[in-house]
């Protein structure tokens, strides 16, 4: 039996990550920080206290381990708190698994390595990374040092789902400031549901080399949802009637300029950010689930309204 380590485990995709791994049937050593991850499955599972940010406690931790799916990511705070974790914490994990000759490792990265600008149907290697905040530049350079042990580096942008507190509160505090309809926003976006995501991470860790074709992959949906139909699935998640009269990006950017949290908001869906995923879902022989929309939103209306409701 396979022993999968997935650092981060009691985080947002690494929650989600070993509950896939464990319906996959492999042994799990599940590694946190601060909270204990809930016991994810029936089979093996042993639970590893570390630190990313305290070299020292990750000696060892790689022991008996054959994949290692690093999913832990220190997201805000200076720069010296995101270097610590995600920089030199890497460094110091993926040393570890070398020492232990871990087989595979994969790092759960994001596409806001890219910095700003506009995407449309790239590939990674079409495309420069320009890291601008703090937490992006040091997560560019954790796939670097695992991209030099051999690894595999996934990138999404937009992930939703369960346990999400960034992109649809986010969306839905822009909603509540905007001033007009939104149903003529036609950027492309890239977006993917935790669950979904998980289960890209967890095939790309245990899938035969031969099958990868890539050390870096996009990892969404394949196909991009237009900003009008992702902020009105939004907002019907967060039970928000229409709004008239209908206003243009610019119009919105300019009434909401003081605004600094939904003038962030408006950046990742006032421009085309689709970045081309479909190496991943070929490679990993995955069939496409349907639209965020259609398939994921209905599901997730009520734990989202719970959510925002609290």
């Amino acid at each position: 039996m396979l022993t999968v380590m997935i650092a981060g485990a009691a985080g947002f995709a690494g929650r989600h990550a070993a509950a896939e791994a464990a319906r996959q049937g492999v042994a799990l050593a599940l590694m946190s920080h601060r909270r204990t991850p809930g016991r994810p499955g029936p089979g093996p599972v042993r639970f590893v206290r570390a630190d990313l940010a305290d070299p020292d406690s990750l000696r060892g931790v790689c022991e008996g381990v054959d994949v290692l799916l690093h999913c832990a990511s220190r997201i805000g705070g200076t720069l010296e708190d995101n270097h610590s974790v995600n920089a030199r914490g890497t460094a110091a994990l993926v040393a570890e698994a070398q020492r232990a000759q871990v087989s595979r490792l994969v790092y759960l990265s994001t596409a806001s390595v890219y910095g700003r600008g506009t995407f449309r149907s790239a590939l990674p290697g079409e495309l420069e990374r320009r890291p601008l905040s703090p937490t992006s530049r040091t997560r560019a350079l954790a796939e670097d040092v695992v991209l030099a042990a051999g690894g595999i580096v996934l990138r999404p942008y937009l992930v939703y789902g369960r346990g999400d507190d960034w992109v649809v509160p986010g969306l839905t505090r822009l909603l509540r400031a905007r001033p007009g309809g939104t149903s003529r926003w036609d950027a492309r976006l890239s977006v993917i549901s935790v669950a979904e995501l998980a289960a890209l991470v967890v095939g790309a860790g245990l899938a035969p080399r031969e099958r990868l074709s890539a050390s870096v992959y996009h990892a969404a949906l394949p196909e991009p949802v237009p900003a009008s139909q992702l902020l009105r699935a939004v907002a019907d998640c967060a039970g928000l009637p229409p709004a008239l009269p209908e206003v243009t990006p610019e119009q919105a950017r300019a009434r909401l300029r003081a605004d600094r949290e939904s003038s962030y908001a408006l950046d990742m869906v006032t421009t085309d950010h689709w970045f081309d995923s479909r190496p991943v879902w070929t490679d990993l022989g995955r069939a496409v689930p349907g639209t965020a929309a259609d398939v994921d939103f209905p599901r997730l209306r009520e734990w989202y309204a719970e959510r925002m409701a609290a």
